[in-house]
């Protein structure tokens, strides 16, 4: 038993997962599988990375009752909570996790259209970005904190929300409180 956990254990390493997801749908369903576990709350809502690259991703939310506001629309919550899944895992993407702890501060929600289908979040950034709102500061200031802009479109192209996700960002190595 022993041997088996040593040999899956590099499998389910996230950031080797979510390199290979980039290229391979089976390691894409993998990275679904394991996030879905490491992340609890999310489970229910069903989310699921549709696409992942070097600076970005979609997210899918299902229209299913899981998701449901009293009106059989997408709830908020759920607009909100995949809009923040969504900027956080391209940041650790970038980071990397082992280097930066990444923590939410603020989220702000615009609604603008009722989510009554399939909704796709999309989020991404540049490397031009990265360098200059985290990278350049951290070297000056023990902490950052970067707005994320993100969008949500129903599969008819419809624009449902815009969020301004918060996050501060901070070398490991700097963090004072214990872990």
């Amino acid at each position: 038993m022993y041997k088996l956990k040593q040999t899956l254990l590099p499998m389910f390493d996230t950031a080797t997962l979510m390199a290979k997801a980039k290229t391979s749908k089976k390691h894409l369903s993998l990275l679904n599988f394991g996030l879905a576990r490491m992340i609890p709350f999310n489970k229910p809502h069903g989310f699921r990375i549709k696409s992942l690259t070097d600076f970005g991703v979609d997210i899918h939310i299902p229209y299913k009752r899981a998701n449901f506001n009293h009106i059989k629309g997408i709830h908020a919550c759920a607009l909100a909570t995949a809009s923040e899944y969504s900027t956080g895992l391209v940041l650790l993407n970038c980071l990397g996790a082992k280097k930066y702890r990444v923590i939410m501060q603020k989220l702000e929600m615009d609604y603008h259209y009722q989510a009554k289908m399939e909704t796709t979040v999309s989020f991404a950034i540049s490397q031009e970005w990265l360098q200059k709102e985290v990278i350049t500061p951290l070297e000056k200031n023990e902490a950052v904190v970067v707005c994320c802009e993100v969008k949500a479109h129903d599969k008819e192209g419809n624009h449902l929300t815009t969020g301004r996700i918060y996050w501060q960002i901070k070398e490991w190595s700097k963090v004072k409180t214990k872990v």
